[in-house]
């Protein structure tokens, strides 16, 4: 097992992240470049929006969702596929249209749990888990593209930070409140996981793990709720350098851009009070950081 995050290098090198959205979001989180259209994607999840933003015109735009959205992820040229509450949806970028697809009802029958983070693996398959605030009684669900629902794990908390390693043998999934980012093995043509271990383990900071992104060379990068900062940890899960943020609750990170070496960070201001605000300025926006590292592509949805 990786030793804990307390054996660090504090690399600050990097230049600071840049806010290039006011959004102001609530909770922001889920940025996913979308190659096809070279656009990003990300959640207000409490505002109940879907942003979109072209960085070649600066360009911005949001859509108006009925419910809670926890996710995006694009499934073709003009649509999206969502996670709502506790339903899945597709969203048409030319009008705005929500289409429903299916509701979890294992999620549904607890009222309060919600859908979390989702992304897609390089089959077109969704995969997206659920939180609760407090009890470890939620699931990771996958949806193929032929229409099916699969459970694929139980017991999480809050779900969050899905991703795969670069040659796709493993499949990363955070707990949050339980501090840990597990790792499993993956394979790829049947969509199975199994042999779950601790991967990294950050019990003994006062920060948690939300979000991830993935590097080529099979880095984590992961923004820390509470910490001020985006940590990149090496395909061993050792610390390798923190990416001091000027809020105090990053959420989520992916790779975009032509070259797919910018890094977007989305944030919150959720729960942050009036003296806390003043410290965060920028909470709740948008930021982008020029890196020398290269991401993965994020996957399209592929329903057949």
């Amino acid at each position: 097992m990786p030793s804990p995050s307390n054996t660090q290098t504090h690399n600050t090198s990097h230049p600071s992240p840049q806010p290039i959205v006011p959004t102001r979001a609530r909770l922001g989180e889920g940025p996913c470049w979308h190659a096809a259209t070279q656009m990003l994607y990300w959640v207000d999840i409490y505002n109940h929006r879907v942003h979109q933003f072209d960085p070649a015109t600066k360009h911005t735009r949001y859509f108006e969702i009925d419910d809670m959205v926890s996710c995006a992820v694009p499934a073709g040229l003009y649509q999206l596929i969502i996670a709502k509450r506790h339903s899945l949806a597709f969203l048409d970028t030319r009008d705005g249209s929500v289409t429903p697809i299916l509701t979890i009802e294992a999620e549904a029958r607890h009222p309060r749990n919600r859908l979390n983070d989702g992304k897609c693996d390089s089959a077109g398959r969704f995969w997206i888990g659920a939180m609760h605030p407090e009890n470890p009684v939620c699931g990771l669900y996958r949806y193929d593209p032929d229409g099916s629902l699969h459970q694929m794990e139980s017991g999480l908390t809050i779900s969050n930070g899905l991703g795969w390693s670069p040659d796709e043998h493993t499949f990363y999934l955070t707990d949050t409140p339980q501090q840990r980012i597990y790792a499993y093995d993956f394979d790829l043509q049947s969509g199975s996981i199994r042999n779950r271990r601790v991967f990294i383990d950050l019990s003994n900071e006062s920060f948690f793990p939300d979000g991830i992104t993935i590097d080529r060379n099979g880095c984590i990068w992961s923004a820390m709720w509470d910490g001020w900062c985006v940590i990149q940890f090496d395909p061993d899960g050792q610390e390798m350098q923190r990416v001091p943020m000027p809020v105090q609750c990053p959420t989520s990170c992916t790779f975009g851009g032509a070259e797919l070496n910018m890094l977007y960070i989305t944030s919150a201001s959720v729960g942050l009070s009036q003296a806390a605000i003043e410290k965060n300025f920028y909470a709740g926006d948008l930021f982008c950081l020029p890196t020398d590292s290269v991401g993965l592509p994020s996957h399209t949805f592929g329903y057949k």
